[in-house]
């Protein structure tokens, strides 16, 4: 059987180190490869192994023999706030995943992030607490947080046996028997329950049963009278309960110390659904598909249909990874969801109408290549040879037609500008990055009007920094990269009206649109929806996608200081046309028009992101670090105790965070650390908004 999972986490959680034991103890390597050594098999790329952390997903399988041949699919993510992009793509063709949580810092702000995004795409999940081995190492406490932070109902089905130095086996609640760790075997034996964990052995098994329970109406019976329960029974309903996400299974261990790993992949077989137990993805059709993009109405939910899986089904794959390879050019990960797919196959790109021809099929390993020459349902592999496919794009077999549900992905909240050394750089620079911008949809290219700069945007300066070092590393251009730069965002803050008229009479036929919009302000995050409210065709249906794509391209450039506009909801209410003179150019001036005249009216207004911060800062130092995020604009939302430490939660403004990692150190001595994660647009103070409207406000008018 076959397993596609991912192994998610807040940074520096262990997710690289899990990774490598897992290859380790399933025989794919016969090395085990350490982060901070720069070695790891999964972090393959030289930005990587530089700097311990992992940038982009890698995909190995593996082989894991304790209960049959099972095949496991791993997809080794990002734990950085500013690669979450590559988690997002990654849980959207998953079938389950395992979260791994440090047992001392417990549930981080990325760890709830990647816990949002897993329950966006309806993956179930196991938990590793890791880390166990380390000083302040509280498994009780990563449970309780699981509870109160990610609502997880999580259940444990292994309790450690000491924790710290001291950590040294685990009882197994199943089967109600303690396993100690060899050192010389790098396995675990049999032994006594500790005497003085006794009790809480019994009333944690009692936990488990009772929830496994609500799954499985025998073992319900059985525990209300007393009876004992069979370990088959109750993994059986864990494993209910994990595949309908009602339960997570908590499992513990230090990957580091090969200290569990084994006992967790145990449970990835038993808990974790194969491709056959979770229901197949909704698909629409792809004409309904070409009608959403023609801006002629959404696809509902109605509309959908559940794809039928398996490998005598047509072939289906969602296209969610590109990665250029220096040595056999662009791969394009598939996720195969029914039929099978053959080297030299014809398909059909359904989002582009588009037929395009299988090349080589791969099994990757990292960043090693196995060709093989056909893949099944449920698989996951990379393929060569398809030129115009892009991340979220359905293939399937022709006659199929049908479209996955696609991908969403963050805009960017900085940008930079970035130039050519020389002459020379121009061009090579201009193609790196559109193939850098064709793998990463989170990566964003444009020239700006007024300064004709080259301007690259991303989640943060990481992740733009890491863009810049590829730049040189990989594809051999020199180039100099500016001041980071907030990427702004304009709204509206009431209702209003605007009436436009255009006309244009210069002999022959004329121009003639005629709209009245009206502008409201809208969810956060929504962007910018529209509406026809006409009655009695006074704007004919056919103009009215013209007068939306006018307001969407009006959209672009805000009316204070040419940032694009979010939030708003615009109702077309009434306008005029010509018989003659009226067409959708005609309208589409007059909807963006309207829009820029609507926006001055309804009380615009500058947004800034602010973000989540998680400061984790020794006592002795807790005054200072909140006074510097006070002026920094922040406002701490709460402090939590941990073993030896403060935790300081605040949102702060993007625009005060740059350069904050020097200050922090210099101000623990280099003892406190940090991370940050997108919350909210939010409204800029007058003051500064003056001072962007005074300085960039020209290029909003012209």
């Amino acid at each position: 059987m076959v397993r596609n999972i991912g192994i998610m986490a807040h940074i520096d959680a262990g997710k690289t180190t899990t990774s490598e034991r897992i290859l380790f103890f399933t025989g794919r390597t016969h090395r085990i490869g350490e982060v901070h050594d720069g070695a790891a098999t999964m972090d393959w790329m030289a930005e990587e192994q530089e700097r311990g952390i992992t940038i982009t997903s890698a995909a190995t399988v593996c082989y894991w023999n304790r209960d049959g041949r099972h095949r496991i699919n791993i997809i080794d993510t990002p734990g950085h706030v500013d690669f979450t992009v590559e988690v997002e793509r990654c849980l959207r063709v998953l079938d389950g995943a395992v979260a791994v949580f440090c047992a001392v810092g417990g549930v981080q702000p990325q760890s709830e992030t990647v816990w949002r995004q897993a329950d966006k795409y309806h993956v179930p999940r196991i938990a590793f607490v890791n880390k166990m081995d380390r000083t302040g190492a509280d498994f009780k406490s990563v449970l309780s947080q699981m509870d109160s932070r990610l609502s997880a109902n999580p259940v444990a089905v292994q309790l450690p046996i000491g924790a710290e130095d001291n950590f040294r086996g685990l009882v197994d609640l199943v089967e109600n028997k303690a396993l100690y760790f060899n050192a010389e075997t790098l396995d675990t034996e049999e032994g006594e329950i500790p005497a003085d964990m006794v009790s809480d052995v019994e009333t944690y098994r009692e936990t488990l049963i009772e929830k496994a329970a609500d799954y499985d109406e025998e073992i319900m019976e059985a525990f209300l009278e007393g009876e004992e329960v069979p370990s088959e029974k109750i993994r059986a309903a864990i494993r209910k309960g994990c595949v309908s996400m009602g339960l997570v299974p908590v499992f513990c261990g230090s990957a580091f110390k090969n200290k569990g790993v084994q006992r967790m992949l145990d449970g990835v077989v038993d808990y974790l659904p194969s491709p056959v137990d979770v229901p197949g993805p909704k698909v629409a059709s792809a004409e309904l598909f070409s009608r959403q993009e023609r801006g002629d109405g959404d696809i509902k939910e109605e509309e959908k249909h559940e794809l039928n899986v398996g490998d005598e089904e047509k072939f289906s794959g969602l296209a969610f990874k590109l990665m250029t390879d220096p040595y056999v050019g662009q791969l394009t990960f598939v996720r195969i969801y029914s039929g099978k797919l053959v080297s030299g196959q014809t398909v059909v790109n359904t989002n582009r109408h588009r037929n395009e021809r299988i090349g080589r099929l791969l099994r990757m390993h990292a960043n090693k290549r196995e060709e093989i020459k056909e893949a099944h349902s449920g698989e996951i592999v990379a393929v060569l040879g398809l030129k115009n496919t892009s991340t979220g794009d359905t293939i399937c077999e022709e006659g199929l037609d049908i479209v996955l549900e696609t991908m969403t992905f963050p805009e960017p909240v900085i940008n930079m500008s970035i130039e050519p050394d020389t002459q020379d750089d121009v061009d090579k620079l201009g193609i790196a990055l559109q193939k850098l911008a064709y793998e990463d949809p989170s990566f964003k290219v444009h020239t700006d009007p007024e300064t004709g700069q080259t301007v690259i945007g991303g989640m943060g300066e990481l992740h733009l920094d890491i863009i810049a070092s590829r730049l040189k590393r990989e594809f051999k251009v020199n180039c100099r990269v500016g001041q980071p730069q907030v990427a702004y965002r304009e709204t509206i803050t009431k209702t209003g009206e605007s009436d436009c008229l255009f006309k244009r009479q210069s002999g022959g036929r004329g121009q003639y649109g005629h709209v009245k919009l009206v502008l409201s302000p809208g969810e956060p995050g929504s962007g910018i929806t529209f509406e026809s409210k006409i009655v009695g065709g006074v704007v004919p249906r056919e103009y009215w996608a013209a007068v939306e794509k006018g307001v969407k391209s009006a959209s672009e450039t805000g009316a204070l200081a040419g940032y694009p506009v979010v939030d708003v909801h615009v109702d077309l209410v009434d306008g005029s046309y010509h018989e003659v003179d009226s067409s959708e150019m005609a309208f589409q001036i007059a909807g963006s028009m309207a829009f820029k005249d609507g926006q001055k009216k309804c009380g615009a207004q500058l947004l800034e992101p602010v973000f989540d911060v998680e400061v984790v800062t020794p006592e002795v130092y807790m005054g200072d670090v909140i006074g510097d995020l006070n002026s920094r604009r922040g406002r701490i939302q709460g402090m939590e105790p941990r073993k030896g430490v403060q935790v300081i939660r605040a949102a702060v403004p993007l625009s005060q965070m740059f350069g904050y990692a020097t200050i922090l150190r210099s101000m623990s001595q280099g003892r406190a650390s940090y991370s940050m994660q997108f919350k909210s647009y939010e409204p800029l103070p007058a003051t500064l908004s003056a001072e962007l409207i005074e300085k960039y406000g020209a290029k909003a008018n012209t």
